[in-house]
């Protein structure tokens, strides 16, 4: 589990309260019409700039910021490596009983594809726009986000400026009106204060947790295409695995290529230690 969008809430949370704020004083930022401007703007906004099948995949993506990165690259690294052995010790056609044991369809699909003798061009291009495709859907449904941290600040503005108006037209400086003036500023202020929290604390970092999210996916699907294209290849297993590490950092291409070596650990004097 990733904890890390929950913990930025927090902390933002506790930094605003409680070092800016100060508990004493928090009921002057609580304006419950303020809070239906900005909330409610932003919210009928996006309802307004996106139809209904995409804004379901919304329920989906609390999952998808609370979990860790789920692809296994190592174990992606692994089967192809099987595969490739299977391939060139069988051939091609020895493939589809394991293809047939895959629960990832688009893993299957691309194994079926040199399974059946598809030109290698034509594999690339069918998996290649599968995932293109796929990185537009998840772009479309980043991009509510986006769109709500927009809106927020903008909302926010609008009710700020609701506020200063009915001020002004209620403005009696003849009598006691002007000291009304500081309170009534207040509370108008206090809607684009809402507006920038919940684009910055909120819409925004969700927006970016997704598109990392996006990022862990593309960068495995395109690890599975090159290893697929590999096998039909008949590249040698140990060379195949070599390349696909190339697209991990240092330290994870070492885990892979390597799984038994324990990590060394440095003594008082710098020295390893066995």
């Amino acid at each position: 589990m990733d904890i890390t969008s929950i913990l930025g809430l927090v902390i933002g949370t506790v930094l605003i309260v409680f070092v800016g704020i100060t508990p004493a004083k928090l009921g002057n930022f609580w304006d419950a019409e303020s809070v239906a401007i900005v909330v409610g703007g932003a919210l009928a906004a996006v309802i307004a700039s996106y139809p209904l099948g995409i804004l379901k995949t919304v329920l989906s993506h609390t999952k998808m910021l609370l979990q860790g990165n789920k692809y296994n690259i190592a174990e992606l690294v692994n089967t192809l490596e099987e595969m490739a052995q299977l391939a060139r010790k069988n051939g091609l056609l020895a493939l589809e009983e394991k293809a047939n044991e895959l629960d990832d369809m688009f893993f299957k699909q691309g194994i079926m594809l040199i399974v059946d003798a598809t030109e290698p061009e034509e594999v690339r291009s069918l998996l290649e726009n599968d995932v293109d495709a796929m990185a537009a859907r998840h772009e479309e449904s980043i991009g509510i986000y986006d769109k709500a941290s927009a809106y927020s600040p903008a909302f926010g503005m609008i009710g700020t400026l609701v506020g200063l108006v009915n001020m002004l037209k209620g403005m009696n400086l003849d009598g006691d009106g002007s000291a009304d003036i500081g309170p009534a500023m207040a509370t108008a202020l206090i809607t684009t204060f809402y507006g920038c929290i919940l684009a910055n604390l909120i819409f925004s970092p969700i927006a970016k947790k997704l598109r990392v999210r996006n990022e862990e996916e593309l960068l495995y699907k395109q690890i599975m295409i090159e290893g697929i294209l590999a096998i039909q290849a008949g590249d040698n297993p140990k060379f195949l695995k070599e390349k696909l590490v190339t697209y991990v950092s240092q330290k994870q291409r070492q885990r892979i290529l390597d799984p038994d070596a324990a990590p060394a650990k440095k003594g008082k004097k710098g020295k390893d230690e066995e």
